[in-house]
């Protein structure tokens, strides 16, 4: 397992849209045509939503093989794997700076994948209903405030699933 970091909410950033792409580019020239696409997802990809200032990215690969054989390339830019860490077919990864500090967290899945589409949709419900980011970000705050040196811990989640 990773190891935990601290958590701290920050309020969105318009650079954040643009991190997420300069990774993205770097990693399509690392992981080539086994890639069929990269999504900015998770807080970061929400506009005007404080969130932790880690970039989350789902790359979607026509072969995961392939993104297994590519683990060392990865690593030479910076990511560590862990692994499924918890959801079955996907492979997580994270990329820290030099100081330790989490800059980018991948969560690679098949083409295909239904984890694919429960991140999108998680995401594209956030952006089309801004009213509801307010509620989002003050549970966010909420869960940090109660961890704030472990991002790992477990929480009892109140904000009301969008999907039930």
């Amino acid at each position: 397992m990773p190891p935990p970091i601290r958590v701290e909410i920050v309020p969105y950033s318009t650079t954040w849209p643009e991190s997420a792409q300069r990774e993205i580019d770097h990693l399509h020239i690392v992981l080539g045509s086994a890639l069929s696409t990269i999504h900015h997802i998770g807080s970061t990809a929400i506009p005007s939503l404080a969130a932790k200032p880690v970039i989350d990215l789902m790359p979607v690969l026509d072969d995961m093989g392939v993104l297994d054989d590519s683990l060392p390339s990865l690593e030479q830019i910076g990511y560590r794997s862990w692994g499924e860490l918890g959801i079955p077919g996907r492979r997580y990864l994270t990329k820290d700076a030099e100081t330790g500090t989490r800059l980018f967290q991948l969560h690679c899945f098949q083409l295909g994948s239904l984890q694919t589409e429960r991140h999108l949709a998680f995401r594209d419900y956030l952006r089309s209903h801004p009213a509801l980011i307010a509620a989002y970000q003050n549970e966010k705050q909420r869960c940090a405030d109660l961890h704030r040196s472990d991002s790992h811990a477990k929480i009892g989640i109140i904000f009301p699933s969008p999907f039930e």
